[in-house]
């Protein structure tokens, strides 16, 4: 069953990875097209009190964190990360491969006025970078897959907290008090084993609105609800496997996509180029093509070389510097720390291309590498 489930996340990543891919040459071409001026206004256009990319971003980037809650409690209870041993080599390669990353940035902008994106080469995206290693097909062994699948998972978590605790302004202690108050409501019906799933759904929609007015981004309501959720013995039957079945084509066919075409809709000046010589810029993408790889690679090795981690027998080291390479992908992630960490539209559209940029050049060092260390698979 946990086999399984893990086959369907990985498959709808993979396939959801690739749709990645085509929407966001989609939506530039758009956003550099003849049709610049409506399809970007679109975005804009107001529903209610906010815009459409603003309903996006903030109500139904909730569920694709909903989703990575429930994905993160199934790996702490059952997946690789519910023992120590195998959870250790993940979570040292995540833990390098978000200090590096930020690390780096901050070498280029601390003290600077940009200083708050350091967040932002610190994810990985996980449906870019299963999309990239599923192109190998089954030249990569399944332990590399659930490797890079538990450390992008921990990343996100990361990533998480990061826009919890460094992106949240004007805190209003009222409303995330009525926020966690909920949460605590849910976790009482958990405790009472009520099992059915509306009563979840409806507080979860209450907790984000309360969360949405407490100054916290209200995605993080995404991540917390999952664990009010009852996993119970993380069945096929259970309240918890049934949702994240669920959500999986949803988030990777409908909410991606239009995350993605929300937020790469960049229309590109004659002089785009010279947004590579900002210290922004190359914070972002050194962090993301050279810090991930170097950050996961030396924090893996130096929890193997304590004895605290070691690797599967199936793997080798130039296998984890392929995954590695494959964590530069920040794209979805990034993406969104950009959006919380500046309010300049010039900045945030530098950013967007060094992220871009920085996701494809990791991708393809990625995919050279694997392709190598796999040749004899």
């Amino acid at each position: 069953m946990k086999r399984n489930l893990f086959t369907d996340f990985f498959e709808s990543e993979k396939a959801g990875g690739l749709v990645l891919v085509f929407v966001t040459l989609l939506s530039l071409a758009l956003a550099n097209s003849v049709w610049q001026s409506g399809y970007i206004d679109f975005w804009e256009t107001h529903l209610g009190r906010h815009s459409i990319a603003h309903w996006i971003n903030d109500g139904l980037m909730t569920i694709f964190f909903l989703l990575i809650g429930l994905e993160l409690e199934r790996e702490v209870y059952q997946g690789e990360l519910s023992n120590i041993k195998n959870a250790a080599l993940p979570l040292f390669g995540a833990l390098g491969g978000m200090v590096v990353p930020a690390g780096i940035f901050l070498l280029f902008n601390y003290g600077t006025s940009t200083q708050a994106g350091a967040g932002i080469p610190m994810a990985t995206d996980i449906a870019f970078a299963i999309g990239i290693l599923s192109l190998l097909g089954n030249r990569v062994p399944l332990s590399l897959k659930i490797f890079l699948t538990a450390l992008a998972v921990i990343d996100d978590l990361g990533a998480i907290i990061v826009i919890a605790v460094g992106y949240t302004n004007n805190l209003s202690l009222l409303n995330l008090s009525l926020a966690l108050g909920v949460w605590g409501v849910l976790f009482v019906l958990n405790r009472l084993k009520i099992h059915q799933l509306l009563p979840y759904l409806i507080g979860g929609f209450i907790m984000w609105y309360f969360m949405l007015q407490s100054g916290v981004h209200a995605t993080i309501t995404g991540v917390i609800l999952a664990f009010a959720i009852p996993f119970g013995d993380g069945s096929e039957h259970t309240v918890s496997y049934r949702l994240q079945h669920y959500l999986h084509k949803p988030v990777a066919f409908i909410i991606l996509p239009l995350f993605a075409m929300a937020n790469t809709g960049i229309a590109l000046d004659s002089d785009w180029m010279q947004h590579f010589s900002t210290q922004n810029s190359m914070g972002i993408i050194a962090g993301l093509v050279l810090g991930k790889p170097l950050g996961i690679l030396l924090f893996a090795a130096l929890g193997s070389l304590l004895g605290m981690c070691a690797l599967p027998t199936d793997l080798k080291w130039k296998h984890i510097f392929g995954a590695a390479c494959l964590g530069g992908i920040g794209f979805t992630m990034s993406i969104f720390i950009t959006l919380l960490a500046f309010d300049d539209v010039a900045v945030i559209v530098e950013s967007k291309v060094a992220i871009l940029s920085a996701s494809v050049l990791a991708g393809m060092i990625g995919l050279l590498a694997l392709r190598y260390s796999t040749r004899d698979s």
